[in-house]
């Protein structure tokens, strides 16, 4: 065994650009282009609404009232409508068609209609849902808690992540701050705060029943899911929904179910804020999503791979192929080796790599 099999991705990575296509819209520049960590959410505008909470005094562990009042005029009704081309057969002369085949007559365009849920992020009318939602639509309604109503316009969207960037025409809105999803613990309490089935406001409570989810669900080029899996109560229509800890901070964003009958069945899924927060970003600046590409084939080290493979411990993500041209080769890293960790976050399987990975830009230094 080379002693080269267990790493920390330290030093200078150049990271290859994988830059993802979005709506190519650029609405806004925003400076600095570090990775999330935790220390960045402390230092950001906290809405008056959260300063009357500071001092407020310690309430029992299962009391979300606080919580619930925080975010709830914060989440948003997304109201789409989209064309869609309806085909059907015609009249059916079975003679014709014997030797003809089918006859199919093409329908005037129709419009349908949909909706989902959306969480406004800055008092200057920012909204994030999912790309899901709003995909191929032609308009956009949002509509906040209080009744109002307003066109919201796409600033870009990531269907690897699938998140997508709304923004309205209006000021001093209520928003609900990022919280550092990194920081949840599996049992934490956390709420759901959503429209399902067109009821809006409706909050929901559950735990986090596990990290780093992969569930196959995004058929995108570039797939990232590293879901946050709670047992919170979420239905068709919270899609794009807003997950908040017990200080109303997000977390996520509520996305899917795991479902066979296409309702609540105990398992949802929300893409983490350190996700989240850097699609934003770069939505945002760029109006595409800059994504760092390590240029790897990797299984997660399961006790097969493990004994497979004569490693010493069951941890990290097992290095099966390296790129030629890729970021991991020109830092060294060869088929063969364990990646532990990227910078200081401990990765031990496909999807908190991706995850790791996820939050970087390319050409950031990784240390």
């Amino acid at each position: 065994m080379r002693t080269s099999k267990f790493l920390n991705l330290t030093g200078l990575i150049l990271l290859v650009v994988g830059v993802t296509v979005a709506t190519n819209y650029v609405v806004d520049r925003i400076s600095g282009s570090s990775p999330v960590d935790g220390n960045s959410f402390a230092n950001d505008k906290i809405p008056a609404s959260y300063a009357n909470f500071r001092n407020v005094g310690a309430a029992g562990e299962t009391d979300f009232t606080v919580a619930a009042e925080l975010t709830v005029n914060a989440v948003v009704h997304v109201k789409v409508k989209s064309e869609v081309q309806v085909s059907q057969f015609g009249g059916r002369d079975q003679l014709f068609e014997y030797f003809f085949g089918p006859q199919f007559r093409q329908q005037q365009p129709q419009i349908r209609e949909g909706a989902g849920s959306g969480v406004i992020i800055s008092e200057d009318g920012y909204i994030v849902t999912n790309n899901h939602v709003i995909d191929k639509s032609k308009e956009i309604e949002v509509v906040l808690n209080d009744k109002r109503t307003y066109s919201a316009t796409v600033v870009g969207a990531d269907p690897n992540t699938d998140i997508a960037l709304l923004k309205i025409d209006e000021k001093n809105l209520p928003y609900i701050i990022f919280g550092n999803s990194d920081s949840l613990k599996v049992g934490e309490w956390v709420l759901a705060v959503g429209n399902p089935f067109n009821l809006t406001s409706t909050v929901t409570a559950g735990i986090v029943s596990a990290k780093a989810r992969n569930i196959n669900i995004l058929n995108s080029a570039m797939p990232i899911e590293s879901f946050i899996q709670t047992d919170a109560a979420v239905n068709p229509g919270n899609s794009g929904g807003a997950l908040v800890n017990q200080r109303g901070e997000l977390v996520g964003i509520n996305t899917a179910i795991a479902s066979r009958t296409g309702s609540y069945a105990g398992y949802s899924f929300a893409v983490p804020t350190t996700i989240v927060r850097k699609v934003v970003d770069d939505l945002k600046e760029f109006g595409e999503v800059q994504r760092a590409l390590l240029g790897v084939v990797i299984t997660t080290v399961t006790a097969d791979v493990a004994q497979d493979y004569n490693l010493g411990k069951i941890e990290g993500v097992y290095v099966d192929n390296v790129s030629d041209n890729g970021a991991a080769k020109e830092a060294g890293i060869r088929s063969g080796d364990v990646i532990i960790a990227v910078g200081n976050k401990k990765v031990n399987t496909n999807a908190e790599l991706q995850e790791a990975v996820s939050q970087y830009r390319p050409g950031d230094d990784v240390k």
